[in-house]
């Protein structure tokens, strides 16, 4: 698929309209109790789709090896970047820009996920839990870099309590084991409900991501050419590393791709929830800013198709 006949894909296509609506100033809105029974109608979705292809799937160390090496990238990204933030940020704002980058993009995930399956190109149930493993290691090693470098210390009952009752990680997970344990009839009728109608949901909330991405650049404006550059370099370094760890630990191919994209994207969801009660200090224009107005359109845009063909160059598969 060539990178035109990407864009017009449906997701892409209503993000796109939804930057659109903004740069032309129109009055386009979509009430907030609408985002809300999307997000978690996707996530549950996601979850439930998971659990039910992980229960055909036995524990071998295809499953185990990935889930192992992704909960590790998890730890392990923050650690790596906070060093280089710190050249240009305070303590708050850099442990705050480390665990976004850390943890992941769900939504990211769900448009990769769905390009895959376009695509004809299989990956493991699996990869759902690999979401789910890897959404709140970030967030605790962001407050223990804030709270080593003398920055806030976080109440940790606090910290984990917003890391594991966060809604998206609590209804992913929830989802995960429900699909994973369910009947095979039970799935069969849930089909309707969490297969046919997710691609058109994921089309209407791409299309408030549009809106809200695009109102995010504003933001951007004080944060500097250097945070600029490593929001759009950040996909591409972590995504390629991913790439290569996957080749070297032998994983499938739309497992790669997958992995590379959680690896590359940074959250918008969980790590706002919890940084916004653990380290309040920390500027919200700064991490969600970077992740939602540019590192998760680049992704969009340029980071999935460059996985899947990079993939499909180095794994055989045909495009």
């Amino acid at each position: 698929m060539s990178p035109l006949e990407y864009l017009f894909q449906p997701p892409i296509l209503f993000f796109l309209l939804g930057v659109v609506a903004v740069l032309v100033r129109s009055d386009l809105e979509i009430p907030d109790s609408v985002l809300k029974v999307l997000s978690l109608y996707l996530l549950f979705s996601l979850g439930f789709k998971g659990g039910a292809e992980l229960h055909k799937s036995a524990l071998s160390l295809d499953v185990l090896v990935p889930l192992g090496i992704a909960t590790l990238s998890s730890f392990a990204i923050p650690l790596v970047i906070y060093p280089l933030l710190r050249r240009k940020f305070s303590v708050p704002d850099s442990a705050a820009i480390a665990a976004t980058y850390g943890s992941v993009s769900a939504v990211t995930f769900m448009t990769a996920a769905a390009y895959l399956q376009s695509q004809g190109m299989d990956f493991g149930g699996h990869m759902v839990a690999a979401l789910a493993l890897m959404e709140s290691p970030a967030i605790l090693i962001g407050l223990l870099l804030a709270r080593s470098r003398g920055g806030a210390a976080p109440s940790w009952k606090t910290v984990l309590h917003e890391c594991l009752a966060n809604k998206s990680v609590l209804i992913l997970l929830g989802a995960l084991v429900a699909g994973f344990v369910s009947p095979e009839r039970g799935v069969k009728a849930l089909q309707p409900f969490v297969v046919d109608l997710f691609p058109g949901l994921l089309c209407f909330f791409l299309l408030d991501l549009g809106l809200v991405a695009a109102r995010r650049i504003s933001d951007l404006k004080a944060a500097g050419a250097f945070a600029l550059v490593f929001a759009l370099l950040f996909p591409l370094v972590a995504g390629g590393t991913a790439l290569g760890v996957a080749w070297l630990a032998g994983f499938q191919a739309g497992d790669a791709v997958l992995f590379a994209i959680l690896c590359g994207s940074g959250s918008y969801i969980a790590v706002p929830a919890a940084m916004r009660t653990a380290l309040p200090e920390a500027n919200p224009s700064l991490y969600v800013g970077l992740a939602l107005g540019l590192t998760f359109p680049f992704n969009l845009l340029v980071g999935i198709p460059m996985a899947y063909s990079v993939v499909a160059r180095f794994w055989a598969v045909g495009v």
